[in-house]
C-alpha cells in the first residue's frame, strides 16, 4: 500500500517506519523535519500539525493514513504547553481531514492515534472501548481529537481510533523518564500505589497498528494496551527486578504535584483498560506480562 504517516519522528513513528518498509509498503512522511530514521526512498513533505496546510503531494494516490502526530504529554504543563498538546492533535487532525475532503480520490483507511487518557481517572473500574469518557484536560483533548478523526468516516474511509496506553521502550515514552531514578535505587510506588497502569510494549504497539491497518473489520475505538494491566506498586516492583535494584522509595502525591504541576494527573490517574477489540479480533501479544515486557524493553 501507499501510506502517509504523521508523527514519524516520534518514539513509535521511528519503529513503525522500519516495520512498514520491511513488509513492502511505500511510505510518505508528513512532519516538521525529515526523520533521521527515514531512508531516501521514503517521501517527505514539510508540515506543522499546529497550523500548516497540507500540500497535495502528501496525499496523492494514498491508500491509508496513519496519524500519530502530537506534542508530547510527558512534560510539565503550562498554558502554552497545554495549548500545544491540544492544537497539535485537534487542529492537526482537523487540517488533515479537511485536506482529504477537498480531494476526489481518498484513502480507504484512516488510523488515528488517541490515548487511554480518554477515560480519565476511574479507580478500579474495568474499562473497554464501550466505556464512557472521563473528566479532565486529557479526556477533553482525546474527545475532541477523536471527533475530528471520526469525520473521515463521513468521507467514506474506515476510521480506527487507537487509544494508546503507557508505552514501554527504553528509548522514549514514560519508561525513559522512569529509568534514571530506578537505576539509582531511588524508584518505587507513586502516591498510593494502587492506581491501575495500562501499558503496552513498544513492539506490541507497532504490531497493533499494523494489525489495524490490514484488518478491515476493525473500526472505531481500539484500546492499544496489554491484556494484563497492573497496579502502580506492582509495576514498580517489576521494574526494580528488571534492573536488579530496590524499588521501595515511595513518592507521595503532594510531591508529584509539586514536581509536575497539573501534569501529575497523568501519573496519578487510575485506568484499568482492557483491549477487547484487539482480543476479539485475534491479535496476539508478544509481551502480555509486565515482568517479561519490562525485562525485554530495557
Amino acid at each position: 500500500m501507499n501510506i502517509t504517516l504523521t508523527g514519524a519522528s516520534g518514539f513509535i513513528g521511528k519503529r513503525l517506519i522500519e516495520r512498514l518498509l520491511a513488509v513492502g509498503h511505500r511510505l510518505h512522511v508528513l512532519g516538521r523535519h525529515r526523520p533521521a530514521a527515514a531512508p531516501p526512498l521514503v517521501g517527505f513533505t514539510a508540515w506543522d500539525a499546529n497550523s500548516g496546510e497540507i500540500p497535495d503531494e502528501a496525499l496523492r494516490q494514498v491508500d491509508a493514513i496513519i496519524h500519530l502526530a502530537g506534542e508530547p504529554v510527558a512534560q510539565r504543563w503550562n498554558r502554552e504547553i497545554k495549548s500545544r498538546i491540544r492544537n497539535s492533535r485537534v487542529i492537526g487532525t482537523h487540517s488533515l481531514v479537511q485536506a482529504l475532503a477537498a480531494r476526489s480520490e481518498r484513502p480507504h483507511t484512516f488510523i488515528s492515534a488517541s490515548a487511554i487518557g480518554y477515560y480519565g481517572n476511574r479507580g478500579d473500574e474495568v474499562l473497554t472501548e464501550q466505556s464512557s469518557p472521563g473528566a479532565g484536560f486529557l479526556s477533553e483533548v482525546c474527545g475532541e481529537w477523536e471527533r475530528e478523526a471520526r469525520l473521515a468516516a463521513e468521507l467514506g474511509m474506515r476510521v480506527a481510533l487507537v487509544r494508546i496506553g503507557i508505552v514501554l521502550g527504553k528509548e522514549g515514552g514514560a519508561l525513559k523518564q522512569m529509568l534514571p531514578p530506578f537505576r539509582l535505587g531511588m524508584g518505587g510506588p507513586m502516591a498510593s500505589g494502587t492506581q491501575w497502569m495500562s501499558w503496552i510494549h513498544a513492539d506490541d504497539l507497532v504490531e497493533a497498528l499494523m494489525f489495524a491497518l490490514r484488518n478491515e473489520a476493525i473500526s472505531g475505538p481500539v484500546n492499544a494496551t496489554a491484556p494484563n494491566p497492573v497496579q502502580n506498586a506492582e509495576f514498580a516492583r517489576a521494574l526494580g527486578e528488571a534492573l536488579n535494584r530496590p524499588a521501595v522509595l515511595h513518592t507521595p502525591a503532594f510531591a508529584l504535584k509539586a514536581m509536575l504541576g497539573e501534569a501529575a494527573e497523568v501519573v496519578l490517574a487510575s485506568q484499568r483498560v482492557m483491549p477487547e477489540v484487539l482480543r476479539q479480533a485475534g491479535f496476539q501479544w508478544a509481551h502480555p506480562q509486565i515482568r517479561e515486557a519490562l525485562a525485554r524493553a530495557i
